[in-house]
């Protein structure tokens, strides 16, 4: 009999053992997966949006909380709309007719048995997109080990170097060990970037840094560390689009980060020569850059 992976919760770093088909877990999610937009999106990293867009499904619900959240309308609350594995493998096919480059899951973490459920009636059905797995990076290598053959494409997060700053801005100290642990596992699952013909990433890993104000040397020693580690078998992103969102951010995170501190990561990234880099440019770092939720027609 397969296991029933909502029942003891662990499918993050947090081991929280809620059995979600009673009550909510740490990420704030039941049982349903809930999604709070569906629909074709443009401001990802090149090859993953492209012309047509990535076929990007955000999630409700978060593993990790993070106090600067510029998405906390979801993360933070229940918003959306419930479905099925099956209603999701008919919006990934909808994504795909609408001529998307990828079906892109953002904040999959909780939902991830679901999300391989329809993954899988999609790929029965016929779909043929590269799935991209948009995560906070705050994952464990059980997880990554069981998307094996699900996932093409991770698009993840590399937030922290340190543990204070985890503990400080996420709640999780353990942080900077847990997610350089799955990153490992991320590349070994789907290898070097590889490309097709249009220039689209059909597989690979994606390392984004956002540049936080006051800790922007934190970003600077995992860009160290990526380049020690994995050479050029994975592509990074640097972004500059904080955005102080909400009450109650401690000082250091009161305001946008400054172009200088931004640059003085970018120009550190040079020097390490990534055969793979992207950087943003222009103003990224505002409220109008965050995608709109909750409109009936984005979802199905």
């Amino acid at each position: 009999m397969k296991k029933d992976l909502y029942k003891t919760c662990n499918l993050c770093p947090r081991n929280c053992g809620i059995n979600r088909r009673q009550a909510v877990g740490r990420c704030g999610a039941g049982v349903e997966m809930t999604v709070a937009r569906a629909a074709l999106h443009f401001w990802e990293e090149p090859p993953i949006s492209g012309e047509r867009g990535s076929g990007t499904v955000f999630f409700s619900g978060c593993n990790l909380g993070c106090i600067y959240c510029q998405n906390r309308q979801i993360s933070r609350q229940a918003v959306g709309k419930k479905v099925t594995p099956a209603q999701l493998a008919a919006i990934f096919a909808r994504l795909e007719g609408e001529g998307a480059h990828n079906i892109n899951l953002v904040t999959p973490t909780h939902f991830r048995p679901s999300i391989m459920e329809a993954v899988a009636k999609f790929r029965n059905a016929g779909g043929k997109l590269p799935i991209v797995y948009n995560t906070g990076g705050y994952e464990t290598i059980d997880s990554i080990r069981a998307l094996q053959g699900t996932v093409d494409i991770y698009l993840t997060d590399l937030k922290y170097a340190e543990r204070t700053s985890a503990a400080a801005f996420s709640k999780a100290a353990d942080y900077p060990t847990v997610a350089r642990a799955a990153l490992k596992e991320m590349v070994a699952a789907v290898g070097a970037p590889a490309f097709d013909e249009e220039g689209m990433l059909r597989k690979g890993v994606v390392v984004r840094l956002l540049v936080l104000p006051s800790i922007e040397h934190e970003a600077m020693m995992n860009l160290k560390w990526l380049k020690e580690q994995f050479g050029d078998q994975i592509i990074i992103s640097l972004m500059n689009q904080y955005t102080p969102i909400g009450d109650g951010l401690p000082k250091e995170l009161q305001k946008p980060l400054e172009e200088s501190a931004y640059q003085s990561v970018v120009r550190y990234a040079r020097t390490l020569h990534f055969k793979y880099a992207y950087i943003q440019e222009g103003e990224t770092a505002k409220e109008s850059f965050i995608p709109p939720f909750l409109e009936k027609e984005a979802i199905l």
